[in-house]
């Protein structure tokens, strides 16, 4: 049977395609070269694109869109064509960029199971890691995240890809998603300045706040670089590993609190608002978790968090995003990372269940971060391969 890299050629030869640039060069085996855009080979890569704010922080897109897929086709040579001309049919009518469009195809821990493959990646199916919420651990064989500062341009994708009509952006739609993948559930949000404002209405949110909590969480220096989160080598270098989880945010419980007790709360006892102010790209914090809960019986949710660093950076590229889905206020937590150990990780140092001994006031909710706000509903994840191997990846080579 011909492999995947010599029908992809084909199809390359059969569109009439020329050589164009990519943002990564040629992914091999894959010329990226029907697209009229460049588009990386890393399906996360945005960093070099974004809008930055005043002091350097690169600002995400405002708008999220995330699908969550079944397979309604076993992995095959012409599954595979049909989802490769689909989503070049979207490069093709978006820049990437954040007035154009962002998309990533992930698959998840189902997916690799069925094919015998999840020995192969680094991840697992998910696992309950808090000890106080009821977690449902979902598995879903792919995810398609869209993102653009553009509200308008993610339903014309969506409607685009599942074969809702037949041009978006003024290129025409030959090939769809529909009939390979089942929409089984979607999810929804926002991020930036005066978003949250527009959405709900709660007595202490700013009109200017980017998140729900009201604080900016978007600093360069507290995200992992995108080379820190790819796969160094193997079948998905280039790839990384993707987690979501849909947290729900008790927003009038988080607002009755003063300013100074949410700072304390969201960053460290010893922070105060003017210092809040004063931060640019980067949350400077000392291992002093340990001290701040036996001096204050109290813990900031950034300062645990920080403990999780390999040489000085974070191990977790936070994607996520606001979300009034199901008429609740919330965070869908979409993050990448190299493995999917690493997120495990950084979620246990957020547990602080190290800090029950030093401090009879701090439980595993009370008085510890942000945990009294939040509840986690479910989990997912997910393996994101480089472009070139994101139509069934390890099942047709």
């Amino acid at each position: 049977m011909p492999s995947r890299r010599s029908m992809l050629g084909r199809l390359a030869v059969a569109a009439g395609i020329g050589v164009a640039g990519c943002t990564t060069g040629s992914p091999p085996g894959l010329p990226l070269d029907s697209n009229p855009h460049s588009v990386p080979s890393r399906q996360f890569a945005q960093r070099d694109v974004l809008r930055r704010d005043a002091d350097g922080n690169p600002l995400q897109a405002r708008h999220r869109r995330v699908l969550l897929l079944d397979l309604q086709r076993d992995p095959s040579e012409g599954a595979a064509e049909t989802v490769e001309r689909a989503l070049r049919t979207v490069e093709a009518a978006y820049d990437w960029a954040p007035d154009g469009l962002f998309h990533a195809l992930a698959w998840g821990s189902t997916y690799f199971d069925d094919n015998g493959a999840l020995g192969r990646v680094p991840i697992e199916h998910p696992e309950v890691l808090t000890r106080t919420d009821d977690e449902e651990l979902q598995r879903f064989d792919a995810m398609l995240v869209l993102e653009s500062d553009v509200p308008s341009h993610l339903p014309a994708a969506e409607s685009a890809l599942f074969g809702s009509r037949e041009e978006v952006n003024g290129e025409p739609v030959d090939h769809t998603l529909d009939g390979v993948f089942r929409r089984r559930d979607r999810r929804t949000g926002f991020l930036g300045e005066g978003l949250p404002d527009e959405h709900v209405d709660v007595e202490g949110l700013e009109a200017d706040a980017p998140m729900f909590s009201g604080f900016f969480s978007g600093r360069e220096g507290s995200q992992a670089s995108e080379d820190r989160v790819a796969i160094d080598d193997g079948p998905l270098a280039g790839g990384t590993t993707a987690h979501l989880s849909h947290i729900t945010f008790d927003l009038p419980q988080w607002f009755s609190l003063d300013e100074a007790s949410r700072v304390g709360k969201m960053f460290s006892p010893e922070f105060s608002t003017e210092d809040v102010a004063e931060l640019t790209t980067n949350v400077p914090f000392a291992d002093e978790v340990r001290e701040h809960a036996r001096e204050h019986g109290s813990v900031g949710h950034h300062e645990k968090v920080a403990r999780v660093r390999r040489d000085g950076e974070p191990l977790v590229l936070r994607r996520d995003f606001n979300t009034v889905d199901d008429g609740r206020t919330g965070v869908h937590f979409l993050s990448y990372q190299r493995e999917l150990a690493h997120f495990r990780r950084t979620r246990k140092s957020m547990n602080g269940w190290y800090l029950r001994d030093d401090h009879p006031d701090i439980t595993d909710r009370e008085n510890n971060g942000i945990l009294n706000f939040i509840t986690t509903q479910s989990r997912a994840n997910f393996v994101v391969p480089p472009r070139e191997k994101r139509a069934f990846p390890l099942t047709i080579t």
